[in-house]
């Protein structure tokens, strides 16, 4: 009978936060370059059943045997949280720091991962963190930021320091000033994606912040930045909400079984314990 309880109240859990990430994810559909995350529901591991027996021989001998009842399954949980690193579509917004990752072809590793790539961002903490966030911008030193103001890297691991907005990003890469190569932008390539930790405000990070392979340096990976635009956010608003309320009717089944054993355990104290 307890067991039910275990039984019910994970699954209600495990849909809690399957609805949590699900918010999330609807809560950054305008967040350009956000990568949406997808749960993982696994079962905990089956317990074998086994009963003690005793026995008593005709001579008095006391034996002891163990009798199979049957395997019993402990509820289910929620894995692991992994970002889709499915591209996301370009909002075109004419301002030239503005940048988006695009015409993405990678190849496939053993294991059948498909690789992604990054731009570069200096983590003030040390170390290294990754974005598909192309929304930056110029400080007052004309050092090209991010939103929160962390250093965009070249591809020697440098931040990217202009004398004005007025400049054109080549599809290789190249920030050009004034007729001029400036700097290239660093952009890593993660042969496996599901590897990187997300590390909040869309960026992520390898190996406590090691740094990533060059994307340039790797033949089979090919792609080109367009400047001028961002890449949107890869959350389908249309599948998020049908997730959503299959999880919540899954949430309400496990509740109606919860208050079902709440009741037999509710007879069993006040009714059948007074016979």
């Amino acid at each position: 009978m307890f067991r039910g309880f275990y039984h019910a109240a994970s699954g209600m859990l495990t849909q809690q936060r399957r609805v949590e990430m699900l918010t999330n994810n609807l809560a950054n559909i305008h967040t350009p370059g956000y990568k949406a995350d997808q749960s993982s529901v696994r079962a905990f591991p089956e317990m074998l059943l086994q009963r003690l027996e005793t026995e008593k021989s005709p001579t008095g001998n006391v034996t002891t045997k163990m009798s199979r009842i049957g395997s019993i399954n402990t509820g289910v949980y929620v894995q692991d949280l992994t970002p889709k690193f499915k591209q996301g579509d370009l909002n075109k917004t004419e301002l030239s720091t503005d940048l988006a990752l695009n015409n993405i072809t990678m190849p496939t590793n053993a294991d059948g991962m498909v690789g992604s790539i990054f731009f570069t961002v200096e983590n003030p903490d040390g170390g290294l963190q990754y974005t598909r966030n192309g929304n930056f911008t110029l400080d007052g030193f004309g050092f090209l930021t991010n939103a929160n103001g962390q250093y965009i890297l070249d591809t020697a691991g440098n931040p990217i320091q202009l004398t004005s907005d007025q400049f054109a990003v080549t599809t290789d890469g190249w920030i050009q000033q004034n007729g001029q190569n400036v700097a290239r932008l660093g952009i890593g390539y993660a042969e496996n994606p599901t590897e990187l930790t997300k590390t909040g405000e869309g960026l992520f990070a390898w190996n406590d912040g090691q740094a990533l392979p060059s994307a340039y340096e790797n033949d089979q990976v090919s792609f080109s930045i367009q400047q001028g635009y961002l890449e949107r956010s890869n959350v389908d608003a249309t599948e998020s909400m049908t997730e959503m309320l299959a999880s919540y009717r899954t949430f309400e089944a496990n509740q109606k079984v919860l208050q079902a054993y709440d009741r037999s355990m509710d007879k069993a104290v006040n009714e059948i314990g007074k016979i």
